[in-house]
């Protein structure tokens, strides 16, 4: 027969070079010599007869009714199909196809055409995509299991507005780009093809023929589910279909504000928190470590856990911090279904779950974002905008509608779809400043000349805005260095919009502090107070993280001076003390049992200490800790109020003692705190204090059951009438060294 569509289209379509395979493939009305009809166009390269089959008019059982099926021609010896039926207007039909195998024996199967569907994402969508607004893109963009007419299959999607063509690609299609060519849909840049037939479980990638012509071969951006590394592919998955079992926990958490409660974090990597060592090292599945992990977290007291990135990426070593999935938990440890029954699990045992989050920057695999399209799509072109040089990583372009659009999406998604209670921003700081890490010359000025990153500050109040108003219990958590002012103040106000701000100075000085030897401490004591200064002008969470068990810095108990006791008392006196001061609190795993080797995320924490007397009583100390911060709102009530803390004397820098007093809202209820930094007992040691009342000592790091001297107050003293540090009574005490006593007012 005579083609109805001129060679060059066919041509483009056989090399796989078409920007608009559905103007060509599929049914169309056209006109033959006058005679009105439609053609349909079938690319089939394995097919060795193809006939379309009017599916309105016939059933499989009487496709014999040679009036209803129509036998194409082959017109191109590559596989392309054609057939002009007269006085017939669209219909809706499928393909019978006959192929031979090497032995020439014929078999046969039925497909329906992808080019006969018409496109599943509206305009209105595209245009909310394109300027940035479409908070729920993950709904359109992707691969997503559907029915159309009636008939099951998959649609996918994908952004490469500078690519020349893109195909889907499978083992439902022998991984071959010719034969799922996707359409452009307008200037949106989207491209999308539903394939029927196709189910759950199906593993794809994107094709991309750049404009040069070369190809690319893509994992998608918003895929749900991926395979476990080494592989790179994404798999279709179907993630609404887990029947979620913490309806009271959500609305509780709606309903209240984490400013206002106590938070105590455990800071995890699921890969190396436990494993089976016996299974030749294995990880945990996200249903084992469910039951092992929050079981301990509820036991020793801790509110919530905060995961390190849990989101798919090939690198163990990165530990998380360079995505390549952003929409899928790591297949390392399950299905999407596995990490959804660990958040429910979680919060049936009333504990929240923040997850480490990362759109500072992204890895170069390429199967991942970079030059996603032929062009930096998510990144920028201008290596001195668009490179991390201390971690060979790329800056997301946050100027782009599109890009800014997959991000806040994303963070959606997660508190959307799995249920999240905090996302913790990491790397901050390098989002803020143009400078991060660059020399002169490396980086280039906003318009205003300065170093700030507009785009990215831009980014960054419009994706707390969208999540406070949409999920307002949810907290937001800056992972800020620097003295960048107002982190975690509202947006409306100047500030950047989190809920909290990691107190990364807090805890340099701190650490700074607890490694001098105890004799030299004197001389750093402006380490312990420094951070009242300015402890009220951000809402802090004071941490002890993974950063600082890494990379020769030693584990937290090898940092701490002394001999073994003393290290022991140390880290007791380190803990104390952070639980004292205001403002959350987050503790990395392995610290709260005394690990004494550097975290490795290549193996299990070293649960067997546990079994020697001084480990197993430092966890003790760390569970009594947390139990006591819960149960005593001074502690957690009034953080971000200065009112909420007051010195009774920072003064004693020779002695290396300090006391101060942490209040509720309720001025009746407050609790004494006395450090003592040294390994100096100290005897009749007087603090001034509010009232004349019994002091109850509520908690004593030197206690025997701690693995101390045992040395105290005999449970509690009676104050005195004599006025001191400008109090009107005072309590005469006695310090063990190395500790933090903590005294509760009785009346």
């Amino acid at each position: 027969m005579t083609p109805t569509v001129n060679q060059s289209e066919i041509e483009k379509i056989v090399n796989s070079d078409h920007h608009d395979p559905f103007s060509v493939l599929g049914i169309h009305p056209v006109q033959v010599d006058g005679e009105r009809g439609v053609s349909i166009r079938a690319f089939l390269p394995d097919a060795a007869e193809v006939s379309a089959v009017d599916s309105r008019a016939c059933s499989e059982r009487s496709e014999s009714n040679e009036q209803n099926v129509y036998p194409l021609s082959r017109i191109h010896p590559d596989g392309f199909f054609e057939i002009f039926i007269e006085d017939r207007e669209i219909f809706p039909y499928y393909f019978s196809v006959t192929i031979y195998d090497s032995e020439a024996k014929a078999s046969h199967y039925k497909i329906h055409d992808p080019y006969s569907f018409l496109p599943v994402i509206s305009e209105f969508d595209r245009h909310l995509f394109n300027e940035g607004n479409h908070l729920e893109i993950y709904e359109k963009l992707g691969a997503h299991v559907m029915d159309l007419n009636g008939i099951g299959g998959v649609h996918f999607a994908v952004w490469a507005p500078n690519a020349k063509r893109v195909s889907v690609i499978g083992d439902f299609n022998r991984w071959d780009g010719k034969r799922h060519q996707m359409r452009i849909l307008g200037n949106s840049g989207v491209w999308e093809i539903f394939v029927p037939g196709l189910k759950e479980g199906e593993i794809y990638k994107f094709e991309i023929k750049t404009k040069g012509g070369h190809l690319l071969v893509k994992a998608d951006p918003y895929a749900f589910y991926s395979e476990v590394r080494p592989k790179s592919a994404s798999i279709v998955w179907d993630i609404d279909k887990y029947i979620w079992n913490d309806g009271e926990w959500m609305e509780k958490r709606d309903r209240t504000t984490p400013l206002d409660k106590p938070l105590t974090i455990y800071e995890v990597h699921l890969g190396s928190w436990a494993r089976k060592v016996e299974e030749n090292n294995r990880f945990l599945t996200y249903r084992e470590i469910a039951h092992l992990l929050i079981d301990y977290v509820k036991d020793m007291g801790y509110t919530d856990i905060e995961l390190m990135p849990v989101m798919e990426h090939p690198f163990d070593a990165s530990w998380g911090y360079q995505v390549t999935g952003y929409f899928a938990p790591t297949s390392r440890f399950g299905t999407p279904e596995d990490f959804m029954y660990f958040v429910d699990y979680c919060h049936k045992q009333n504990i929240g779950v923040i997850v480490d989050w990362v759109p500072a920057h992204f890895p170069r695999d390429g199967h991942s974002l970079m030059r996603f399209d032929g062009t930096s799509l998510y990144e920028h072109e201008d290596p001195r905008k668009g490179e991390h040089p201390d971690w060979g990583t790329l800056i997301f372009n946050y100027g782009r509608n599109e890009v800014r659009n997959f991000l806040i999406s994303n963070v959606l998604f997660w508190c959307r779809k799995y249920h999240l209670d905090g996302i913790r921003v990491d790397a901050v700081a390098s989002m803020l400043y143009l400078d991060y890490s660059k020399r002169g010359g490396e980086w280039v000025p906003n318009i205003y000349g300065g170093r700030e990153n507009l785009e990215a500050i831009d980014f960054i109040k419009k994706m707390n805005e969208v999540i406070h108003s949409r999920f307002p219990g949810i907290m937001t958590i800056a992972e800020e260095s620097t003295a960048w002012g107002g982190v975690s103040r509202p947006t409306y106000t100047g500030g950047l919009g989190f809920t909290f701000k990691w107190n990364m100075g807090w805890m340099h000085d701190i650490l700074q502090f607890f490694s001098k030897d105890s004799i030299y401490r004197k001389y750093h004591h402006n380490n312990l107070t420094f951070a009242m200064l300015y402890a009220f002008h951000e809402n802090f969470i004071l941490v002890i993280s993974h950063d600082e068990v890494v990379h020769g810095k030693a584990a937290l108990l090898s940092k701490m001076p002394g001999d073994f006791g003393q290290k022991f008392a140390n880290i007791r006196l380190l803990l104390g003390y952070m639980y004292a001061q205001p403002g959350k609190k987050l503790l990395f795993m392995g610290g709260d049992m005394g690990q004494w080797n550097e975290w490795n995320h290549n193996s299990s924490l070293d649960w067997h200490l546990l079994q020697y007397e001084p480990h197993g009583k430092l966890q003790r100390f760390v569970k009594d800790l947390n139990h006591l911060y819960k149960s005593e709102p001074a502690l957690w009530e009034n953080d971000f109020n200065y009112t909420g803390f007051e010195w009774i004397d920072f003064s004693d820098w020779e002695g290396s003692v300090v006391s101060f007093i942490r209040k509720g809202k309720d001025p009746d209820n407050y609790l004494i705190f006395v450090f003592n930094f040294t390994p100096v007992h100290r005897f009749n040691y007087r603090i001034g204090v509010p009232s004349h009342c019994y002091y109850k000592e509520v908690l004593n790091s030197d206690s025997a059951i701690y693995y101390g001297s045992n040395m105290g107050n005999e449970g509690g003293k009676w104050s005195e009438q004599i006025p001191w540090h400008g109090k009107p009574c005072s309590l005469n005490l006695t310090i063990p060294p190395l500790s933090v006593v903590v005294f509760k007012p009785i009346r």
